[in-house]
């Protein structure tokens, strides 16, 4: 093709954009500098600079002169999406929290939970737990009492967006305290659950969970210790809780089937407390040791089961 034929092929092409209107209106911006905003005005001229992230900035539909409406938020934060509720301005709403009490502090009566002004449980025994509840993500004033009235602890404490975790209410050497655990857990699959231990006794020293074969599935679990989860076949389990000098499985071992032999057999080492557990398949178990007397290592276990 000629340069004369070609000249005149590209201004055809010209002519026929700018009559369809798929012409490029402006080169778009980087970030930080001029740009047009939807809707723009008649010529899609730049409404106002866009912003760099976590600074001011028009939002559709914003004002009639599209000023801004709000800062833009930084990533994760709140902030307006169109359409909203009823304007520019509804923020979006994190992941709700996912907590559930238990009660440890062995030697108090029965105690009431309030959230903020809210009360959120009404009654809590010694040695219970209560089903998983929604809370609002963010921080929160914790305050315990008994039915009564009487308020022993007062607390504020985050409260993770997506999260699920346990607060217990135990006793330390300097009165009631609440305790914070996560409860977050790789869904067990392949016919497995998963299995931990803490420690939320006060009056024990390190404690060594084994079986009667004389596996140490946790070794030296000191007061308000969680032990990691561990797969665990389904099957008839028989732990104990003692303070010996044996070495621990390793930690990425999954706690096998018990031989049906061992089930009744004690360890010759002193225990002060045995669990007997039948695992289901597809279970998240999470057993807690708590106080049962005043004397030293006076405990009882409480197994909370999730699916």
């Amino acid at each position: 093709m000629d340069q004369d034929n070609l000249n005149s092929c590209v201004s055809a092409q010209s002519q026929n954009s700018r009559t369809r209107g798929g012409e490029p209106v402006i080169p778009l911006p980087d970030v930080g500098e001029g740009g047009p905003v939807y809707p723009g005005g008649g010529d899609n001229t730049p409404v106002v600079p866009l912003p760099d992230v976590g600074e001011g900035g028009p939002v559709y539909p914003g004002g009639t002169d599209n000023t801004p409406v709000i800062p833009l938020p930084s990533p994760g934060e709140g902030g307006p999406v169109y359409p909203g509720n009823s304007g520019a301005t509804s923020p979006i709403r994190p992941n709700p929290s996912r907590v559930r009490f238990l009660n440890g502090a062995y030697g108090y009566p029965a105690l009431r939970v309030f959230l903020n002004s809210r009360r959120f449980v009404d009654v809590l025994n010694y040695a219970s737990a209560t089903r998983y509840s929604q809370v609002s993500a963010g921080y929160h004033t914790v305050t315990i009492a008994n039915t009564s009235g009487y308020i022993y602890l007062q607390k504020t404490m985050p409260f993770p967006a997506g999260a699920m975790t346990t607060i217990a209410i135990i006793k330390t050497a300097g009165g009631m305290d609440l305790l914070q655990i996560p409860d977050s857990c790789c869904p067990p699959g392949g016919g497995y659950s998963s299995f931990r231990v803490g420690n939320l006794a006060y009056n024990t020293g390190p404690l060594d969970v084994l079986m009667s074969d004389g596996r140490v599935v946790y070794g030296d679990l000191r007061f308000k210790e969680t032990g990691a989860f561990k797969r665990i076949m389904p099957g008839r389990y028989q732990f104990f809780f003692a303070d010996t000098n044996l070495l621990p499985m390793p930690a990425f071992a999954d706690i096998e089937t018990l031989d049906s032999a061992w089930l009744g057999v004690c360890p010759p080492q002193e225990t002060f407390g045995s669990l007997y557990l039948n695992a289901a398949s597809g279970a998240i178990y999470s057993v807690y040791l708590l106080q049962s007397g005043t004397g030293r290592n006076q405990i009882q276990s409480l197994v909370l089961m999730d699916r």
